[in-house]
C-alpha cells in the first residue's frame, strides 16, 4: 500500500487554538481522509512547540515551572482536536525525549559536515516571533509583529545559511510545485535573492529548550527545535520526507528557507511540498489577541455542530487565499447548502422511495443522459479539485450536480407520476428515484473526506452498512447503488438553523470561552492606559513633506528609501516600511506627515532622517496620513 504522511504547524503554545489553527487542520484531516480514501495508508502528524524565552516567561507570570505550564497547554491542543472530531495519527510534543535526540542527530549531522560555528551575537530579538532581527537597532520594532524587539548579547551557535542561497534558488528553478501556492513561492524566492545571513540556533541567555550536546549552558533557538518535530514525530517508521506541510502564510519563510537549508545541510530527504493557506478574517479584518476579535471553535460546535463549520471553511474560502469568517455567512452557508439543498435532497429522495417504492431501491432505465453527464463531470472534477487542495471549486461542482438533481425531481414530479393511470408512469417514477438517490450516494462518497459524521449518517440512510473508511473514491462511477437494497428511516441530518438566536448564542459562548482560556493561559486584562500631558505632544514635531524621489531598499520588501522635501534646504532621507502597500511611483510628489526630530538611525545601511506617519492594524498594510485640503510642505501640525 502506498504511504501518504501530511502535518500541520507544529502549534505554538503561547495562546490556545482559535478558529485559524483550526481552519488549517480541519483543511489537513479532510486531505488526510480523503487520500485514505484512495487506497493510501496515511498519517497525519500534529503537535505543540513548547520551547522559547516566551513560554518560560508565561509560565513563570502564572507561578509554574515551563514544563507544567506546557503540559497544561499541550493538553487543552489535543482535547481541541478529540472534541473537533480531528484524526490526528501523531500528535508529538517538542518536549518529548524521542523529539529531543532527533534534534540533537540534527545538530550533530549539520556540524559534521561543515553548516555550524560558535560565534557572539549582539543585536535585537522578538520574543514573541521568536525571531532575530539583525537590522534593528535598540527600541526598534519587529517587522513581523511590530512588538519592540530586545536586546539580546550572548554567545551562540550560527547556522551557515548564507551559504545555501543559491542551493535554494536552484532547488525552488528545478521543483517549481515545491512551495505553493504561486505567490508564496515567489515571496519566497524575493527574500532568498535579497540575501540570507547566517542564523543563530542556539541560545545560552535562557534555560527553556533543548540542549546543545556537550555544551553547558546552549539550548535550541526555537525553530531549529519546532520544525524537526516532522521528522521525529515519525522517526523509524520509513515515511519521510513528508508528502506535504500544511501552514499558514506567515510561517513559509521558516519552513521554505530555514527548514529546508538544515535539511539540505544534514543530508535529508527534502519533503515534497509545502504548501501556505491565507488568513482567517473576521468580518474583513484580521484576527488577532490584540484586538480582541479571534473567534474559537468550540462555541460554533456547540450551536452549528462541527460538520457545518467543516463545510463552511472549506467552501467559503478559497484555500491558499485569504478569506473571511463571520457568523452571518457561516449560518447562511449552512442553511442555503446543507439544510436546504443536500438535507432537503436526501430527505425528499428517501422519504419518496419509502412512500411508493416501499423502501427498496428500483431498478431503472432510461435515465436522462444529462444527469448520468453531470455526475460523471462531478466525480471526475472534485477528485481534480481536492488533490489540488482546491475545496472550495470542488464543492462547488458538487453542488451544481445537486441542482441537477433538484430540477430533475421538480421536471419529473415523481407524486404525480405515482398517481398517474400512463403506461410509461412506473417507469419514469423509477428512473426518477433511482437517479436522484445515486446521485445522494455519490454526493456521500465525495463529501466524506469534508464531513466524515453527516455522510456516514446518510450512508445507513441509503441502506449500506459497512464503513465509509472502506469506500474507495477512486473507484467511484455511476450505476453502483444495488437495486433491490433496503433503505434505513430516512432522518433530518442538517436541521435548520434560525439566525438571529444561533448567532447571539455563538456570541456569548465566545465571551465565556475567552474567559475560560484567559484562565488557563494566566492572561490579565491590560491595565488601563497611561495618558500624556500636552507638553509630552508638544515635543514631537510633526510636519507636512512632499516626496522627491522613491526607491525600493535592496534585500528588504517592506522598505522604500525616501527623498522628502520639508522646506528645509537638504531634503530629508527617511526609510519607510511601506512598500507593501505603495510603489515607489506612486509615492513621487505625494505630501505625507513626517516626524521631523526623531533621532536618526541606520535601516538596511542607509540612515533615516525621520519616521513617516502611518496608520495599521495588526498584519494589515500601512495606510499613509495624508490632507484633503492643500498644505504648504513644512507646514507643522498642532
Amino acid at each position: 500500500m502506498n504511504k501518504f504522511y501530511i502535518t500541520t504547524p507544529i502549534y505554538y503554545i503561547n495562546a490556545a487554538p482559535h478558529i485559524g489553527h483550526t481552519y488549517c487542520t480541519m483543511a489537513a484531516d479532510a486531505i488526510a481522509r480523503f487520500k485514505k480514501m484512495q487506497g493510501f495508508e496515511v498519517v497525519l502528524t500534529s503537535g505543540t512547540d513548547e520551547h522559547g524565552q516566551k513560554i518560560e516567561r508565561a509560565a513563570q507570570a502564572v507561578g509554574k515551572t515551563p514544563q507544567a505550564f506546557a503540559d497544561i497547554i499541550a493538553a487543552e491542543w489535543q482535547a481541541q482536536w478529540s472534541r473537533l472530531g480531528v484524526r490526528i495519527d501523531r500528535f508529538l510534543r517538542t518536549t518529548d525525549p524521542k523529539h529531543e535526540k532527533k534534534v540533537q542527530e540534527l545538530f550533530q549531522r549539520c556540524l559534521a559536515n561543515g553548516y555550524i560555528y560558535k560565534g557572539s551575537y549582539t543585536g535585537q530579538y522578538c520574543v514573541s516571533c521568536e525571531l532575530y532581527v539583525n537590522e534593528a537597532k535598540p527600541g526598534d520594532p519587529c517587522p513581523d509583529c511590530a512588538r519592540p524587539t530586545e536586546t539580546v548579547t550572548e554567545e551562540n551557535f550560527f547556522f551557515k545559511l548564507s551559504a545555501f542561497q543559491d542551493k535554494l534558488l536552484a532547488l525552488y528553478e528545478a521543483q517549481p510545485d515545491l512551495i505553493q501556492p504561486t505567490a508564496r513561492r515567489n515571496e519566497v524566492i524575493a527574500f532568498v535573492k535579497g540575501g540570507l545571513s547566517d542564523l543563530s540556533i542556539s541560545r545560552t541567555s535562557i534555560k527553556w529548550g533543548i540542549p546543545v550536546p556537550d555544551q553547558g549552558k546552549h539550548v535550541f533557538y526555537v525553530w531549529f527545535d519546532a520544525l524537526m518535530t516532522y521528522m521525529s514525530a515519525v522517526d523509524g517508521e520509513g515515511r519521510w520526507p513528508a508528502d506535504v506541510h500544511l501552514i499558514g502564510k506567515e510561517i513559509i519563510r521558516f519552513h521554505a528557507v530555514y527548514w529546508l537549508a538544515f535539511l539540505l545541510a544534514a543530508d535529508w530527504p527534502l519533503p515534497k511540498k509545502i504548501y501556505a493557506h491565507g488568513w482567517l478574517m473576521f468580518e474583513e479584518d484580521k484576527m488577532s489577541k490584540s484586538k480582541g476579535n479571534i473567534v474559537r471553535a468550540d462555541p460554533i460546535r456547540e450551536v452549528v455542530g462541527v460538520e457545518g463549520l467543516r463545510y463552511f471553511l472549506l467552501r467559503e474560502i478559497v484555500f491558499g487565499q485569504d478569506g473571511s469568517f463571520s457568523y452571518d455567512a457561516l449560518v447562511g452557508r449552512y442553511n442555503s447548502d446543507l439544510a436546504n439543498g443536500l438535507g432537503n435532497l436526501v430527505s425528499r429522495t428517501l422519504t419518496m422511495i419509502n412512500q411508493y417504492r416501499g423502501g427498496l431501491i428500483p431498478a431503472a432505465s432510461g435515465i436522462p443522459e444529462d444527469i448520468v453527464t453531470a455526475a460523471k463531470t462531478a466525480i471526475e472534477s472534485v477528485q481534480a479539485n481536492f488533490e489540488a487542495y482546491e475545496f472550495s471549486k470542488g464543492l462547488e461542482t458538487l453542488w451544481g450536480l445537486l441542482s441537477v438533481a433538484d430540477k430533475f425531481i421538480v421536471e419529473q414530479a415523481p407524486w404525480k407520476l405515482a398517481k398517474s393511470t400512463d403506461a410509461d408512469a412506473p417507469a419514469r417514477l423509477d428512473a426518477t428515484l433511482y437517479a436522484s438517490a445515486e446521485v445522494v450516494r455519490i454526493a456521500t462518497i465525495l463529501l466524506a473526506p469534508v464531513m466524515p459524521v453527516s455522510t456516514a449518517a446518510i450512508w445507513s440512510q441509503l441502506g449500506f452498512t459497512g464503513s465509509m473508511e472502506d469506500v474507495r473514491v477512486d473507484q467511484l462511477a455511476w450505476g453502483q447503488l444495488p437495486v433491490g437494497q433496503k433503505i434505513g428511516i430516512p432522518a433530518a441530518v442538517f436541521p435548520r438553523i434560525d439566525a438571529k438566536p444561533a448567532i447571539d448564542k455563538m456570541r456569548e459562548l465566545e465571551i465565556i470561552e475567552t474567559a475560560r482560556q484567559k484562565t488557563l493561559l494566566g492572561i490579565k486584562d491590560a491595565p488601563a492606559k497611561d495618558y500624556i500631558s500636552i507638553d509630552d505632544f508638544a515635543k514631537v514635531e510633526l510636519r507636512v513633506g512632499q516626496v522627491l524621489s522613491a526607491e525600493p531598499v535592496k534585500g528588504a520588501d517592506k522598505l522604500l528609501h525616501l527623498k522628502i522635501d520639508i522646506g528645509e534646504p537638504t531634503p530629508r532621507t527617511i526609510v519607510a516600511g511601506i512598500a507593501e502597500a505603495y510603489t515607489p511611483e506612486a509615492m513621487i510628489g505625494r505630501k505625507v506627515v513626517i516626524v521631523a526630530n526623531l533621532a536618526p538611525r541606520k535601516l538596511r545601511g542607509i540612515e533615516s532622517q525621520g519616521m513617516i506617519v502611518a496608520a495599521s492594524l495588526e498584519g494589515a498594510k500601512p495606510t499613509l496620513a495624508g490632507f484633503l485640503e492643500d498644505v504648504p510642505v513644512g507646514a507643522r501640525l498642532k
